[in-house]
């Protein structure tokens, strides 16, 4: 079954504007780290390691780890990922949230 030439068109100018958006944004990053300067394009910043655990009562105590305290993370400043690293507009809200035990 085909698919009329207009989904077919619109199907492949969404997948190549996405090529060119992840292209132009690895491009930019490589210059970036080329070229760095404090917290661009890579950041790191150290957060307390919470653990959440859950009591008899049905609530929920909060705890800062005592074997391992403090997480350090990296972040990319970029729109998707790169070298291996999130980007800080995914990892930042993330990080806040405690471990459920």
């Amino acid at each position: 079954m085909s698919l009329p030439i207009a989904t077919q068109r619109f199907v492949k100018g969404t997948l190549l504007l996405l090529i060119a958006a992840y292209a132009g944004d690895y491009v930019w990053f490589r210059v970036r780290l080329i070229h760095p300067k404090p917290a661009d394009p890579l950041e790191s910043f150290t957060v307390p390691r919470i653990l959440a655990i859950p009591e008899n009562s049905g609530k929920t105590g909060y705890e800062i780890d005592q074997q391992n305290p403090e997480q350090t993370f990296t972040c990319v400043h970029s729109v998707f990922p790169h070298g291996g690293f999130a980007p800080c507009w995914y990892v930042r809200p993330r990080i806040s949230r405690p471990i459920p035990m």
